[in-house]
């Protein structure tokens, strides 16, 4: 069986622990003359690389915000020119239809002055017709009344009959 001790890995030697720094300098020495100044601008490179994508972004997120206010700006202000242009619509509107009932009631008043106007010439007419009438039937009762000397009661009658005649219609 293989003789295992514990101790003999856990041990510190300071010997051990001068040689692995010794090789360590040497290694970070021969790596700093030969790729420090390589290194060093690479992470400086990258960090700049780096630096600028946030520049970048921010100005774009700065862009970005203004863009949106100018939107929200115009939005509002088309709300606004929507509810004018609505306005106006409806005044315009209005105006219309008063101006619509004012030309319909004067239209009615004169369509109501001529026919008041055609009535009473038809009314004119028809009382001229009926004086017209009423004259030739006195004259013609005249007539008769003066051709024939009778009584009060023959005249009576006669101007009955000749109203009788009118009423009938046979003139």
């Amino acid at each position: 069986m293989i003789d295992f001790n514990i101790e003999n890995y856990l041990r510190i030697s300071w010997s051990d622990v001068l040689l692995v720094c010794i090789s360590s300098l040497i290694i970070v020495l021969f790596c700093k003359h030969f790729f420090w100044d390589k290194l060093i601008a690479f992470v400086k490179k990258r960090q700049q690389l780096i630096q600028d994508n946030i520049d970048e972004s921010e100005q774009l997120r700065t862009a970005a915000l203004k863009e949106k206010q100018e939107y929200d700006a115009q939005l509002a202000s088309a709300g606004g020119k929507a509810n004018e242009i609505i306005d106006m619509a409806k005044r315009e509107a209005q105006a219309q239809k008063a101006q619509i009932l004012d030309e319909a009631r004067i239209q009615a008043q004169n369509i109501n002055r001529a026919a008041q106007e055609e009535i009473e010439r038809d009314k004119l007419k028809a009382q001229s017709e009926m004086k017209n009438a009423i004259t030739d039937v006195a004259l013609a009762a005249a007539g008769q009344i003066l051709g024939s000397e009778i009584d009060a009661d023959k005249q009576k009658k006669i101007l009955d009959d000749l109203i009788d005649e009118a009423g009938e219609g046979k003139w």
